[in-house]
């Protein structure tokens, strides 16, 4: 069993044993923890052990966070992991603490200071507009982009949409609107990134702690369990690319929202997301109620290929439209040196932007796979190959 899931379920236990004194502070610690995957990241034992201290009563919140503090600033030198798991823990620690609080405030400064109070202590950045124009690959988007707000147009761009959702009323709606409007304002703050590094952490905690202020009573489940599928819902409600007849889409925040608002059992998988789905994902989404929400085209492309490296070419010619592990392609190639393959065949394709690993966080992920990126698709069609 992955590591992470056996920390995490190692809460379940007070689950069973039903206190409800000590209930809410597990479903707070389980929430924390579990949007760190947002990231990639996962928290250590240390903090299991410390956050069961205060689940039971033995120490406070603000105890745990100087124990952490202690913690790490006693480690004379860190490996990159234990820098990734210094970050999960201090900001797991962080949330635990605006959770449990019963204060919101509905504002640009509130939700900015949100971003200060999660990641205090973890980057110099925290609670800092950037100012600074930014891009992020999505293997959810074959390596593309959405584009967000430019620095000049955060704020102002923060003050429309708080401003316009102050004015709406939930009062009296039906189930779709009201998760269909809501979907579409986390959608849009999202949108803008604020933020350098933190932004979906930031938000889903912003959302939590205001629909606890609009009155609704609802566990935090998917986001402990699905927070990576909530960061690729949010990138599917506001990519767009009209060559290729690609809308932005809120089906899947959607899907996310009635799960977390009305306890609904849609199924949540990130593969469902991906745009141009591989054939072994594509034939599972049209078996399932969520249905894809791309359409393919011919694109226009370069009258020359653009590329010279033959090892490339042949990494698209056996990926096409499939994801593949390394070992599945070395077959396909003929190749059985897997050191020279990574060296002269993937990593070039990668470097390249015509490849992208399917767990684009997690490069050792035991069911990694490959397939192309947007550029990578166009390149193999223009070789001549049609699906």
């Amino acid at each position: 069993m992955d590591d992470k899931v056996t920390k995490y379920n190692q809460f379940d236990e007070y689950l069973r044993q039903s206190e409800p004194h000590k209930l809410d502070k597990v479903l707070t610690w389980k929430t924390a923890i579990g949007l760190q995957a947002v990231d990639g990241l996962s928290p250590s034992n240390y903090l299991i052990e410390t956050a069961k201290r205060h689940i039971d009563g033995d120490i406070s919140i603000e105890e745990v966070q100087s124990l952490l503090d202690s913690y790490y600033k006693s480690k004379s030198s860190r490996t990159i992991d234990e820098e990734k798991m210094e970050e999960a823990d201090k900001v797991s620690a962080n949330i635990a603490r605006i959770l449990n609080e019963k204060t919101f405030s509905f504002s640009p400064a509130a939700y900015i200071n949100i971003h200060k109070c999660i990641f205090d202590g973890v980057f110099k950045f925290a609670g800092k507009v950037r100012d600074y124009n930014i891009t992020k690959n999505e293997w959810v988007l074959r390596g593309d982009t959405v584009y967000y707000a430019s620095a000049d147009d955060i704020m102002p761009a923060l003050e429309y949409d708080f401003s316009q959702e102050k004015e709406f009323n939930y009062a009296g709606l039906s189930k779709d609107r009201m998760v269909k409007h809501f979907a579409k304002f986390v959608a849009n703050i999202w949108q803008i990134h604020a933020f350098g590094e933190g932004n979906t952490r930031t938000t889903a905690v912003f959302a939590i702690k205001y629909l606890s202020a609009l009155g609704f009573s609802v566990t935090n489940t998917p986001f402990e369990s699905h927070s990576w599928y909530f960061r690729n819902a949010l990138v599917r409600a506001n990519y767009r690319n009209y060559q290729r007849n690609i809308t932005p889409t809120l089906k899947f925040l959607e899907a996310f929202f009635r799960n977390l608002l009305f306890g609904e059992n849609n199924e949540l998988k990130n593969r469902y997301l991906i745009i141009e789905p591989p054939k072994e994902f594509a034939s599972e989404i049209q078996e399932t109620s969520i249905e894809p929400v791309y359409r393919t085209s011919t694109e226009q492309v370069p009258n020359k290929l653009g590329i010279d490296n033959s090892n490339i070419i042949r990494v698209l010619q056996v990926l096409k439209n499939d994801a593949l592990s390394i070992k599945e392609i070395l077959s396909l190639l003929g190749l059985r040196h897997r050191p020279t393959f990574l060296e002269n065949y993937l990593k070039p394709a990668i470097q390249g932007g015509f490849v992208v690993p399917l767990y684009i966080d997690k490069p050792n992920h035991p069911r990694q796979k490959y397939l192309l990126t947007e550029k990578g698709l166009i390149l193999y069609r223009r070789l001549g190959n049609r699906e």
